[in-house]
């Protein structure tokens, strides 16, 4: 892997967060691709978590964009009292590790963390994630992002701009 693909795989990965912090969902959301799969597994146990979202629970799970596109739909319309007033959010991204796919896809794998305050309470979730890009122009789309979150106690609602 040489040094220009992991700097800009890297500030792919930072837009991407700073998109989500500055609730630029129509700019976030295009960082997906149409068929992109979100998956965040819920834990079966103390280390396994569920591989399948069709054969065991997930604690969030869209087959395609649509799912997002729904979800920033509610933010927007109010919908969701769950957003109501939305969090303000610090994503931070690290140890980025890339591997080549088939088709000049790239596998991307992170650790995160996200902060944020909502309502006079400060909280945090972190885990690691996978990432599966396809090339699209000069950047990328992302075409699946699964996501382990490894908090063990989830003290307010979950939603993908927590992830």
């Amino acid at each position: 892997m040489n040094a220009e693909l992991q700097y800009r795989i890297e500030q792919f990965f930072y837009r991407m967060a700073e998109l989500c912090d500055a609730q630029d969902w129509d700019a976030y959301l295009d960082l997906f691709s149409e068929d992109s799969e979100f998956h965040l597994p819920q834990w079966e146990s103390e280390h396994v978590y569920t591989r399948d979202p069709k054969k065991g629970m997930s604690l969030i799970y869209y087959p395609n964009r649509g799912g997002l596109e729904d979800r920033v739909f509610r933010i927007r319309t109010g919908k969701a009292a769950s957003t109501i007033p939305m969090p303000r959010t610090l994503h931070q991204i690290s140890n980025l590790r890339i591997a080549p796919l088939a088709d000049d896809a790239l596998e991307v794998r992170v650790n995160w963390l996200t902060l944020y305050y909502r309502m006079g309470s400060a909280e945090q979730f972190f885990g690691h994630a996978n990432y599966r890009l396809r090339p699209a122009g000069d950047s990328w789309k992302i075409a699946r992002k699964h996501v382990v979150l490894l908090n063990d106690t989830i003290n307010s609602v979950l939603d993908f701009y927590h992830l």
